[in-house]
């Protein structure tokens, strides 16, 4: 697939995953905001009959205690004003006789419908005058009981669909807290309603009332949602890791071609050298020359050599599928040896370019355990890789150092002089089939495989490796493992 086309799918993917995701988050929002208008009103309508009941319950308490007592006083004075006034009039003439006309019966009873009424609108003044002269001396605790206010709040919201914990408090008209329950916050501002109660008498007060479930208690009523927000999200997450593995693997793809074509071009060269070996000794008047004869062998047995090396680089990309270390023979060995043989080995192909190959050796305790073949290629790609990309303009000088840095580390530098390497490159030199770019120079083959194979061989070894370079001066390869125990 190109790379037009998925980076086509991605853009539209992501457009589409954005704009569920807004219309979700918005959707969340509105609906938040809804429920939070809705609760506030619930709230309101609560407190309205909260403090409805509380004035009727203080009316109530006048009525009880001071209408027999108006009542009483009120009748006995009518009663003597009325005396005074039809004295000299029989009692029994305010009750109609049968000779009496409709006319007179009418205006008698006329007269005593007036006189209930005075008598009751008088009874109802004096109570409301009683309410309103007595009520603002009553304790606001009499007034206002906390049993009596919870209670009405309880069944009001209960009623309200809005069955939530809740505190609260009385306060004064100058703002002072008179008494609380348990539990109350004077600051939390964001979940405390307000209502005047006993707004109509001389000493009125505020109710708050806090909701501290409040958040939890609106969440609750649109749950519902967030699981689908967090499948969105993870289908997201999901498309990005599916994009991220396609353009890996497409990479890899490229990668593993550039390879193959190395390879084959590696792999061609000395088979082509040894077939035209092989073709001239065929021929009987070569056979015949021992100098040509021994040119030829020796030619074949380098070719050979250089194959049989080629392949075995091949061979090391099985250890990229195998993430354990089943396959090696983990022994003991002394690091400080492995490494003198190894340069006394490598030492002829670097004095070939005219350049040197020293050794530091200042470890005292050097054993190490690894698998020997693996760790001698290790230091024999890291000085190869050193010689591959040495700087032409000066002759390579390569320097290996061992030290204890602890009581169980020990540290291996490898140090050359050669064209270094890229800050860019750095960070990808130990992947797989990835290869420093080299500029103009096209001497320099290789299948992306030497670091990476180092790599994995250095942490299955329970160790690790880093390097320093500088472009243009050289680099530094840093391996420490750990001491056999």
């Amino acid at each position: 697939m190109k790379k037009s086309i998925i980076w086509f799918l991605t853009a539209v993917m992501a457009l589409t995953f954005g704009v569920l995701l807004y219309f979700q988050i918005m959707y969340l929002e509105n609906m938040l905001k809804m429920r939070d208008e809705q609760f506030s009103e619930g709230v309101m309508r609560s407190l309205y009959a909260t403090s409805e009941f509380l004035e009727r319950e203080e009316t109530l308490y006048f009525l009880e205690k001071d209408v027999n007592i108006i009542e009483s006083s009120f009748y006995h004075d009518y009663t003597n004003s009325q005396a005074q006034e039809n004295s000299p009039v029989d009692p029994g003439s305010l009750i109609p006789s049968p000779t009496q006309n409709l006319a007179q019966r009418y205006r008698n009873m006329q007269e005593v419908i007036r006189s209930q009424y005075l008598y009751q609108k008088g009874l109802l003044n004096e109570v409301i005058l009683s309410i309103l002269r007595e009520s603002g001396g009553r304790p606001v605790m009499e007034r206002a009981d906390s049993t009596a206010i919870r209670n009405c709040l309880r069944t009001e919201l209960t009623n309200n669909g809005m069955n939530i914990p809740f505190v609260f408090a009385i306060y004064g008209v100058r703002g002072n807290m008179i008494y609380s329950t348990d539990g109350f916050q004077e600051n939390a501002r964001n979940n405390v309603y307000s209502i005047p109660i006993f707004s109509n008498s001389d000493t009125y007060y505020n109710l708050k009332v806090e909701f501290p479930t409040k958040r939890s208690f609106i969440f609750s009523s649109v749950k519902f949602i967030i699981p689908t927000l967090i499948l969105t999200i993870i289908l997201l997450i999901i498309f990005l890791y599916t994009i991220i593995l396609a353009f890996r693997q497409k990479k890899l793809t490229e990668m593993k071609a550039d390879f193959i074509n190395n390879m084959t071009h590696e792999l061609k060269t000395p088979i082509s050298t040894i077939s035209l070996a092989g073709q001239m000794l065929s021929d009987p008047s070569i056979r015949k020359s021992e100098g040509t004869l021994k040119h030829l062998s020796e030619v074949i047995t380098e070719e050979s050599k250089r194959l049989r090396f080629q392949v075995e680089k091949v061979l090391q990309m099985s250890v990229f599928d195998n993430e354990t270390s089943s396959a090696l023979k983990f022994t003991t060995v002394d690091a400080n040896s492995i490494i003198d043989n190894v340069v006394n080995t490598f030492k002829i192909k670097v004095e070939k370019y005219g350049g040197t190959l020293k050794t530091d050796i200042q470890a005292v305790d050097a054993d190490v355990r690894v698998d020997e073949m693996q760790f001698t290629n290790v230091i024999f790609n890291l000085l190869e890789n050193a010689v591959k990309y040495k700087d032409e303009e000066r002759e390579p000088h390569l320097e290996i150092t061992t030290k204890d840095i602890t009581v169980d580390r020990l540290e291996i530098r490898i140090k050359d002089n050669g064209i270094g390497i890229k800050k860019d490159d750095l960070k990808r030199i130990f992947e797989k089939f990835y290869r420093v770019s080299t500029g103009n120079r096209h001497d320099v083959k290789g299948f992306g495989l030497g670091l990476a194979y180092v790599k994995k061989m250095i942490t299955i070894f329970g160790g690790n490796i880093v390097v320093e370079s500088e472009f243009g001066k050289g680099s530094t390869f840093i391996i420490t493992l750990p001491l056999a125990k």
